[in-house]
């Protein structure tokens, strides 16, 4: 299986991005109708799969997405409107934490590179 497994409470789910879940089931995990996971599919919160019959199908990420949005807005208050401003921000930052580990990545390779050449210099050359 590609992809890590996923946990809710101690159950394991199996690989966090396979669609699993039709919508009565993933709305009764996230303890909402199935229209809101509709709505929130329709202002582009959600992205669940698609079967081959055209049926949504919710991965295991899906769900706890739609658990982080029933949150902000019951226990925190947001509208809408905010919870798409926090995913936007979540989103961005974790793309902007990606480009920070591959230019530390790059770094560190190049550093490694510079200290080789410095070593071959000082051992190449006889007035060393």
């Amino acid at each position: 299986m590609i992809g890590y497994q996923y946990t809710i409470g101690n159950i394991e789910i199996g690989p966090v991005d396979q669609p699993s879940y039709v919508i009565s089931v993933a709305s009764q995990m996230v303890g909402v109708h199935a229209q809101t996971l509709r709505y929130y599919e329709r202002i582009g919160l959600l992205g669940p799969a698609r079967s081959r019959g055209n049926i949504r199908l919710y991965s295991p990420r899906d769900v706890q997405r739609a658990l982080w949005i029933k949150s902000l807005m019951d226990d925190l208050g947001m509208n809408l409107a905010g919870v798409e401003v926090i995913m936007r921000m979540s989103q961005r930052m974790t793309e902007l934490q990606r480009q920070v580990e591959q230019l530390t990545a790059q770094l560190i390779e190049s550093s490694q590179r510079e200290a080789k050449m410095k070593q071959s210099r000082k051992g190449g050359s006889p007035n060393a």
